[in-house]
């Protein structure tokens, strides 16, 4: 929850030029965010959460934020270019779309919105405005050998990507979880929660615009307590251009692995493969950031933590300032979550979870 890459420095605007402001501090993810804003030289004027040990918390790390008594105070200050938000996934559009017609751009922790009301809303809204509704990919955005495996494609070093299999488990950490976790019409369940993240991949890496959703499915297997919590899901999808993913999620982190999740990302192309092991090299290396690569002319293992960056946040500023679309396309925003949508509205759900 409060997985928070620090990269290098790498300002992309002058002293000044890009205020932010944090609000909405739920889900930690908002700590990764400012500090990817920071190194690409923005600059974090305030804070607002109605909860002050969060913000006290957000301030250990973060302590040139003033803090604000209210979110209009926010939405009033001409200075603020951008609201980076991490709010409870329900509040995120709603805050959102407050933020975009007040003139600011909106930078919301994944998943940006749970229902298809809130989608049709942000579209709308981003259309009458020309406001930013940007989302928090962290696992393709935040991940150096994700950014690299992006870079090998665009060059066509595997040829033509044909299939994804993507795999994003995550550590439950039962005791540190609030009370909306668990419900589905506050974190949007499983497939629009943490399953939005490799959707948003299959997209970026096999260049489809849309995506047919051709299976989903979520259950609990072991969460009795919690009888409509999803504890695991797995989505299949057919893209528009014929490629098609695997995707599966869950929340089955062993206790025994250092970091919080084994997540990973397997590419076919018709010239190559690419592996990622994003955050761990299981029983072999600790590190993060091992890409495996096999062409026709190569087998190759890749660590690229440190070595390629986090080129989102910068992109996304100079998108701000120079009103482009560098970083990524809002349509990319809305299609990923529209599938997201989809999958998680589609899935069947079944309950394993064991009784007493």
């Amino acid at each position: 929850m409060f997985y928070a890459p620090k990269g290098k420095r790498n300002p992309v605007c002058r002293p000044g030029e890009f205020r932010f402001a944090a609000a909405g501090l739920d889900h930690g993810h908002i700590y990764g965010m400012c500090n990817g804003l920071l190194e690409a030289g923005a600059e974090l004027k305030c804070v607002y959460d109605p909860d002050p040990e969060k913000v006290a918390q957000f301030r250990e790390a973060f302590p040139e934020a003033a803090v604000c008594d209210s979110y209009e105070e926010i939405l009033a200050d001409p200075e603020i270019r951008m609201v980076a938000c991490a709010a409870i996934p329900c509040d995120r559009a709603p805050i959102g779309i407050r933020t975009m017609r007040a003139g600011k751009d909106f930078f919301s922790d994944k998943a940006p919105l749970i229902t298809f009301d809130q989608l049709a809303e942000c579209r709308t809204v981003t259309a009458e405005t020309g406001r930013k509704f940007m989302a928090y990919f962290s696992e393709r955005l935040h991940v150096e050998c994700a950014v690299y495996a992006g870079k090998l494609v665009r060059e066509g070093v595997i040829g033509r990507v044909i299939h994804m299999d993507g795999f994003g488990p995550h550590r439950l950490a039962l005791e540190t979880r609030p009370d909306w976790f668990f419900e589905g019409e506050k974190s949007g369940g499983i497939l629009c929660d943490i399953g939005c993240h490799q959707i948003e991949q299959f997209l970026h890496f096999t260049g489809a615009r849309d995506a047919k959703i051709e299976f989903a499915r979520t259950a609990n297997y072991n969460n009795a307590s919690h009888d409509r919590f999803e504890d695991f899901g797995e989505v299949t999808l057919t893209g528009d251009n014929g490629a098609s993913a695997h995707i599966r999620v869950d929340w089955f982190t062993p206790d025994s692995l250092p970091v919080w999740g084994d997540g990973r990302v397997f590419l076919i192309g018709t010239e190559g493969t690419i592996e990622l092991r994003k955050y761990i090299n299981i029983a072999t290396q600790e590190t993060s950031d091992h890409l495996f690569l096999c062409t026709n002319h190569e087998t190759r293992h890749i660590e690229t933590a440190g070595t390629v960056g986090f080129p989102f946040f910068g992109k996304l500023i100079r998108d701000c300032l120079d009103r482009s679309e560098t970083a990524m396309a809002q349509e990319h925003v809305f299609r990923v979550m529209e599938l997201a949508l989809r999958a998680q509205q589609t899935a069947r759900f079944d309950n394993f979870a064991p009784r007493p």
